[in-house]
């Protein structure tokens, strides 16, 4: 598996990158934001653990762009900044995951193997139709009628969460425990946030809340 660190923080990114290598992962290490975009941008990496506040372009923007462009690795966002809007901002540019700075090492090792080894789940599809909705878990693609919806790889372990339990309740703590793993230990309400996405892709009526008990999902009309 290669990564790809794109840190200002130098002493930051060679600490992270001597750990991750140690882990087995091969690590390239850049600077720059827009020398992190060229980079990730040539499809070679198989997760890429960006930070926010950087030189040359921010990591929104870099997301925004590699997304825009139809890569979907993986992205761990990294930043020092704190706080629901930044969190539902990084989201939005089509993040996978969001690490607010100063974190334990072992949190993000745990991490970034949740991110790798939910992109490579598979062998074999397996196809859930609801209506016209059709999500296939093998090949982690999810189509309405014959039209691809493209999510990120946590937008679709969140709906994979939901989908192999059409028509039952799952709460909100099932889905952090499966989806985010123990190492989690941000704000549950993120759990709303994917949810939300999800609606707005997926369409508003395929996901009900149930008020003190969690999420069904529903044929869509």
């Amino acid at each position: 598996m290669r990564l790809l660190i794109v840190e200002d923080e130098k002493r930051l990114a060679l600490s992270l990158a001597r750990g991750l290598t140690a882990e087995g992962f091969a690590v390239d290490v850049v600077h720059d934001g827009l020398e992190g975009l060229h980079r990730a941008g040539e499809g070679a990496y198989d997760l890429v653990v960006l930070d926010i506040m950087l030189p040359g372009m921010n990591g929104y923007r870099v997301c925004a762009a590699l997304r825009a462009a139809g890569h979907d690795v993986p992205i761990l966002m990294l930043t020092a900044k704190d706080g629901e809007y930044d969190e539902a901002e990084g989201l939005d540019t089509g993040a996978d995951d969001y690490l607010t700075k100063p974190f334990s090492y072992v949190v993000l090792v745990a991490r970034v193997k949740a991110l790798l080894r939910r992109r490579g789940t598979g062998g074999g599809s397996s196809v859930r139709t609801l209506g016209p909705l059709r999500v296939d878990t093998g090949a982690r693609r999810v189509l309405r009628g014959e039209i691809e919806v493209p999510l990120t790889a946590k937008e679709f372990a969140v709906l994979e969460q939901l989908v192999v339990r059409a028509g039952e309740v799952v709460s909100k703590a099932e889905i952090l425990e499966h989806v985010w793993d123990f190492a989690y230990d941000g704000d549950p309400n993120i759990v709303e946030v994917y949810v939300s996405t999800l609606r707005k892709k997926l369409g508003a009526e395929l996901i009900r809340t149930v008020r003190g008990a969690g999420y069904r999902l529903e044929a869509p009309r």
